[in-house]
């Protein structure tokens, strides 16, 4: 009877030993994951776009491409959920949903709708954002400069004063620009903000014209004929996805259509001065990397794309009527023949 008593201690000694190794790996395993995922790790990252367009598309594969240099290789440590709203916000919520349910390790949102959806149905996994124009004003951080939650990422903030100007650069006699935009857009009704306080110190008029849906853009974009002597798209997803309409009414018009980013100016608006979106992804993937890492989204400030590029279009300007300055023309990173 004593010796089956010490047996017995003996079985319950290690019984609680085997337990207490099983809590420590436990304790180290969640360790591990709570400081980072290496590239040797597999990850889950879903990226959830508003719509497809060329800049928001090029966000994308910047993002994608960037992370592959850094080690995170599609299809061997690293797997993609990519989804489109197709413009739809009740959509982008429940692409969201989904991904919190799938248990992703990262979201990537492009574009404000959809980093607002993210963000409304999780505060835990880490949220990049990127093509987000204000971040504050969308709600989706208390501050720039300390995030605080679990979203960072770039803005798109576009030098709208300086995209006006070039309406005046290249016909000096514009009194009145039109804009159309969506506003339901945070990030378009920040910019029309910024355009009308342009405005008073370029001695121009903004003419607005509203849009719920990218349906709706070409009745908008005639209603501005015979009332501006130009037109500035920001850089708005709802007009950006039907911007061959606006296109079309410039040309017909024979006034000048200045864009808020490059890809516009390629498919047929006349100039811009703006962002790089490719590049503007692969400032993301490397954000996107360090928290990865460990690194927590409410200490990374939002950042922003320092390098700005002017592109110009002349078939754009052959059709629009309108010339480029020399000066203008010699100071392009890009020319469109």
């Amino acid at each position: 009877m004593q010796v089956g008593r010490k047996k017995m201690a003996t079985l319950r000694g290690r019984a609680f030993m085997a337990m207490v190794m099983i809590t420590v790996a436990g304790v180290l395993l969640f360790g591990i994951a709570g400081t980072g995922l290496a590239a040797s790790t597999q990850v889950k990252v879903g990226i959830t776009q508003i719509v497809e367009h060329p800049a928001l598309d090029a966000a994308r594969q910047g993002f994608i491409d960037r992370l592959a240099e850094l080690g995170y290789k599609s299809g061997q440590n690293i797997t993609y959920y990519i989804q489109n709203a197709q413009g739809d916000m009740a959509t982008a919520q429940t692409i969201a949903q989904k991904f919190v349910a799938d248990r992703v390790d990262l979201i990537l949102a492009i574009a404000t709708p959809t980093a607002q959806a993210a963000a409304n149905v999780t505060k835990t996994i880490p949220i990049l954002i990127t093509a987000v124009t204000d971040p504050v004003a969308a709600g989706l951080v208390k501050s720039n400069d300390a995030p605080g939650g679990n979203v960072t990422g770039t803005s798109d903030m576009n030098p709208v004063a300086a995209q006006l100007t070039l309406a005046k650069q290249i016909k000096p006699a514009t009194r009145r620009i039109g804009v159309v935009y969506n506003a339901g857009e945070t990030n378009s009704v920040v910019q029309v903000e910024m355009a009308r306080a342009a405005a008073k110190d370029l001695g121009v008029t903004i003419v607005e014209a509203v849009v719920a849906n990218s349906s709706e853009v070409m009745q908008a974009a005639q209603s501005l004929q015979g009332r501006v002597d130009a037109i500035y798209v920001p850089t708005d997803n709802t007009v950006v996805s039907a911007l061959e309409s606006v296109i079309a009414v410039a040309e017909r018009a024979k006034i000048p259509l200045i864009a808020g980013e490059g890809d516009c100016v390629r498919r047929g608006a006349l100039i811009t001065l703006g962002i790089d979106y490719y590049q503007l992804g692969r400032q993301t993937a490397d954000m996107a990397a360090r928290v990865l890492k460990g690194e927590k989204p409410a200490n990374m400030p939002i950042e922003y794309q320092k390098e700005l590029q002017t592109i110009v279009n002349l078939q754009a300007a052959s059709r629009m009527g309108v010339t480029i300055p020399a000066d203008l023309l010699a100071a392009a990173d890009e020319v469109i023949k």
